[in-house]
């Protein structure tokens, strides 16, 4: 009868560099010789040793050893790969706003092309919307495994086929597939980009690579879409969205040359419902989204709006390049104080926003007094995407990457909702009463903002995943990047709503 350790017969002793692997034979039950492998440590270590049943070692293969999906470390300094790579997601956001917007101001030519009403024509870009909502959150986690090189340069992929379906369509089916295709690759593209460009920068420079990126969305909205309605008023609307389609797969091309390797998470922090609303995180998601609702409300229909006020339809293209540039100043603004006075920014440029919105019924005769409110209610808007993906990083509540899927989906929750809200308002009222309608759901935003301190602090701090205590300028977040969703062309009853 044995007790203790068991006695070792028939040992073999293996030297290894860190231990020594002892093999032995020892009685089993029925008198059935049992075979077992005991790791010792080397003789400096006291630890005993450990028992582990014998079995076939495995194959010294790499296949055998899991993948490492530990995230990548932040490199100390700035490299060049880091610069480059930076430079690339820039360029990236710059088309992929560009892809989302481009039927935006092609949709008059694109209904009459495929003979489909403007109003029908206008879901494709609430498919969009709704593609991205839906599929933030669960693509985001599903693939925060992978390495963000694959991901990212995949939804390049799905950019381009986007617009190479909707280029070529031959029908409206086709065209309205190849939109919810970019709508996918929509869905992932923002979630994922800004933490890979903290990922492949020093820390204390995370804060400026998120505004480099994002600036590439800024442009899209102001310089990208106005350049493909130019080309789609030259050449045809499917040339336009075929050039985008080529530009896109050039660019999927040097991202998987010379974007820096990032790793995956091995377990990506989602966090629940619950645990958003303990660290303020849902007060933010909710906040942005009913921000977006109203926003949208009016801004769905800012072309016959414009129109209505006495400009003429071939200038609205000039007039929404004008108001995007107005937002551009509204995210240096943001940047201005987006560390000092988060809360009490973000409360000042809801209001404005409330205020502008509810004073242009009462300009709506003047073109320059319309212009000159649209412009505050622009600039104060354009504050509000760094405020907001800021303070969802900032709550610690989910992974960087999560952070950014969850203001991805409740930013296009609030486009769609917004889009269909101020269709039945301008349908049942007319045009002139959609702004006050627009006023009262960012009123909601603002009851959220002051009651949610905890997601709204009033003064931010650093986090090594959004240093940006030495910005002078963070642009746009996801939030902004879809303020890129603007006009759904042409109205109602034939006139151009414009989203």
């Amino acid at each position: 009868m044995q007790t203790g350790v068991d006695h070792e017969s028939a040992a073999e002793v293996h030297d290894a560099p860190d231990e020594m692997i002892v093999v032995r034979t020892r009685p089993g039950p029925g008198g059935i010789p049992v075979t077992d492998t005991l790791q010792r440590p080397p003789q400096t270590s006291s630890t005993p040793a450990v028992r582990t049943p014998a079995a076939a070692p495995p194959p010294r293969s790499s296949s055998t050893h899991p993948r490492d999906t530990r995230p990548t470390p932040q490199p100390h300094r700035l490299t060049p790969s880091g610069v480059v790579g930076i430079a690339v997601l820039g360029l990236a956001t710059f088309f992929a706003i560009t892809t989302e917007l481009s039927p935006v101001g092609l949709l008059s030519t694109m209904s009459a092309d495929l003979g489909v009403s403007e109003a029908r024509m206008g879901v494709v870009v609430t498919v969009y919307a709704v593609a991205v909502a839906a599929l933030a959150l669960p693509l985001t986690w599903a693939t925060a495994r992978f390495p963000r090189k694959a991901v990212l340069v995949t939804t390049l992929v799905g950019y381009t086929a986007s617009n190479l379906m909707v280029a070529l369509a031959p029908s409206f089916g086709v065209l309205l597939t190849g939109r919810v295709v970019g709508g996918i690759a929509h869905a992932l593209f923002f979630s994922v980009a800004s933490a890979y460009a903290t990922r492949i920068v020093p820390p204390r420079l995370a804060g400026r690579a998120i505004a480099f990126v994002y600036s590439g969305s800024s442009l899209g909205f102001v310089v990208g879409v106005p350049l493909a309605t130019t080309v789609g008023d030259q050449l045809g609307w499917r040339p336009a969205v075929g050039a985008v389609a080529v530009a896109t797969a050039v660019l999927a091309v040097v991202a998987a040359l010379f974007l820096p390797h990032v790793q995956g998470e091995s377990s990506p922090h989602v966090g629940s419902v619950r645990s958003w609303a303990r660290s303020g995180l849902l007060a933010v998601v909710v906040a942005d989204l009913m921000l977006f609702a109203g926003h949208y409300v009016v801004y769905t229909f800012i072309g016959p709006y414009l129109t209505g006020a006495g400009l003429g339809e071939d200038l609205v293209g000039g007039a929404l390049l004008v108001l995007g540039g107005t937002g551009v100043v509204g995210l240096l603004a943001a940047g201005a104080f987006v560390d000092r006075a988060p809360r009490q920014t973000l409360i000042v440029a809801v209001a404005v926003m409330i205020g502008a919105l509810a004073a242009l019924p009462f300009v709506h005769g003047s073109l320059v007094g319309t212009f000159v409110i649209a412009g505050l209610w622009m600039a104060a808007n354009g504050t509000t995407g760094t405020l907001f993906m800021a303070a969802a990083i900032r709550t610690g509540g989910v992974s960087p990457d999560i952070a950014g899927a969850l203001i991805n989906a409740g930013s296009n929750v609030g486009i769609a909702a917004g889009a269909a809200i101020g269709g039945q308002v301008y349908g049942m009222t007319g045009l002139a009463t959609v702004p006050f309608a627009a006023a009262a759901i960012v009123a909601i935003s603002l009851v959220v903002i002051v009651a949610g301190r905890r997601g709204f602090p009033l003064t931010g701090h650093a986090q090594a995943t959004l240093s940006t205590s030495s910005l002078a300028v963070i642009t746009s977040s996801v939030a902004v990047v879809t303020t890129s969703i603007p006009t759904v062309g042409q109205g109602h009853g034939g006139r151009r709503p414009r989203r």
